[in-house]
């Protein structure tokens, strides 16, 4: 191969790792302060300030899985008479409104086969709690998916941030089927590193961390400003995330509030989700990435927490998808200009070995710092917590012919089918903060 060629390819790599790992070093930083919170353990389980919550969940066909989250909310150590429970049964062909409403559930059913969406049907509900229970005065709403399971602190913790002054906060987001197999356990992986790796970093830095999905409070004056619901995009969570930190709001962390949720299982449920996801992540840099630019660039307020949500929602696998073609297209060049066919193939493949193995390498690191410190929390037998914390990578170098094939498909939001019914019960086990 021409050494021209090979050298401007050699300099390009190292450029592109120079420029990632300078934008991405902050998170870097963010592991050394994150064993620096977990130090501080202190729980204190009295209920100060008790405030009045409305918990809404979005249900579609859950008849198999809302009764067990709805009884975890019944069973919270928090006074009763301050919370309600709302779920709108959204399409649902199946008993999901019977099984919520038998279960001690305020129920409301709603078709709309054009508005489709998790946005729409909280938007629903609210304006249901607005116009028949505005009497109830609810300080904030709680946000969940009917397959999420509520640990007996949960309403407790969360109060407590709250009273803090946050008005929108997240919770301690772990999994009820992690031992399922490599998929289910890569997302449940993931969602720890999210919580202990990014969010309480930000929160003991003063930042603003970031809703992910479900699990989550908001403070009723913010969904009276707005409204409703306001955010229909394809992910909509991210997108109520990075709105608000551009509008100046600092999103809370509670560590020790910890609730589950349940993960897909097959490829083919996984590759849908989290191509919606990839879509989501590009309709959202779309529209608020300006703004977010302009917030870090020139802002007053959550200048870094702009920075930190661009780097968030940029799409980097396409960047990864951009390098090893450039890499591959030159040494194809070189192919053709040269007698070195065969060092050319060995060029592309050392290549592209090298990219995945830096790839691999980077992402197991992260995986295997959050599967030792999250050890006791993670719901799996010891081999099966190695043997995840291996295919952890795999799983999210995935991600990136998904985001590829998201840039020119047209993904619509579909429903993923839960099938764990367990019960909180089923996850006593020693679950203190370490």
């Amino acid at each position: 191969m021409d050494l021209t060629i090979s050298t401007f390819i050699n300099d390009f790599n190292i450029f592109l790792f120079i420029f990632l790992a300078l934008m991405y070093s902050y998170q870097i930083v963010y592991i050394f302060v994150a064993f620096k919170a977990k130090k501080n353990n202190m729980q204190d389980m009295k209920i100060v300030h008790p405030r009045k919550y409305a918990v809404i969940i979005a249900a579609r066909n859950e008849e198999l899985v809302i009764e067990k989250l709805i009884k975890s909310i019944k069973n919270q150590k928090y006074p009763q008479g301050l919370i309600d429970i709302f779920v709108v049964a959204d399409n649902c062909t199946d008993n999901t409104a019977r099984v919520a409403g038998e279960a001690g559930a305020i129920v409301r059913e709603r078709i709309n086969k054009t508005q489709i969406g998790k946005g729409y049907a909280l938007d629903f509900m609210l304006k249901i709690i607005q116009k028949e229970y505005s009497s109830r005065n609810y300080e904030g709403y709680f946000i969940f998916d009917a397959d999420n399971l509520l640990d007996e602190n949960y309403l407790l913790e969360m109060n407590k941030t709250f009273n803090q002054g946050y008005r929108i906060i997240t919770g301690y987001r772990n999994s009820k089927n992690y031992d399922q197999n490599w998929i289910s356990a890569g997302y449940g992986l993931w969602f720890l590193h999210e919580a202990e790796f990014l969010n309480l970093p930000r929160m003991f830095l003063h930042s603003s961390c970031a809703i992910s999905g479900t699990g989550f409070l908001v403070h009723a004056d913010l969904i009276k400003k707005n409204g409703g619901w306001i955010h229909h995009l394809l992910t909509e969570d991210i997108e109520f995330s990075v709105s608000n930190i551009i509008n100046g709001e600092k999103i809370g962390y509670c560590r020790s509030a910890m609730f589950y949720d349940e993960q897909p299982v097959t490829f083919n449920q996984s590759w849908h989700q989290r191509l919606r996801w990839a879509k989501g992540f590009y309709q959202v840099f779309a529209k608020y990435g300006w703004e977010l630019i302009k917030g870090f660039l020139h802002g007053k307020r959550n200048k870094f927490s702009c920075y930190d949500m661009t780097m968030t929602i940029m799409p980097v696998m396409l960047v990864s998808v951009m390098s090893i073609m450039v890499n591959v297209l030159f040494y194809l060049a070189g192919l053709f200009e040269t007698n070195y066919g065969k060092v050319t193939f060995y060029a592309i493949t050392m290549t592209l070995l090298k990219s995945f193995g830096w790839n691999y390498s980077v992402l197991f690191i992260r995986g295997l710092i959050t599967t030792l410190t999250e050890w006791k929390k993670i719901h799996c037998s010891g081999w099966k917590k190695i043997l995840y914390t291996l295919t952890f990578p795999l799983f999210m170098i995935t991600y990136i012919p998904i985001s590829v094939v998201a840039l020119f498909k047209n993904v619509e939001w579909k429903p993923i089918t839960h099938t764990v019914a367990k019960s909180i019960d089923d996850f006593r086990f020693d679950n203190d903060i370490t």
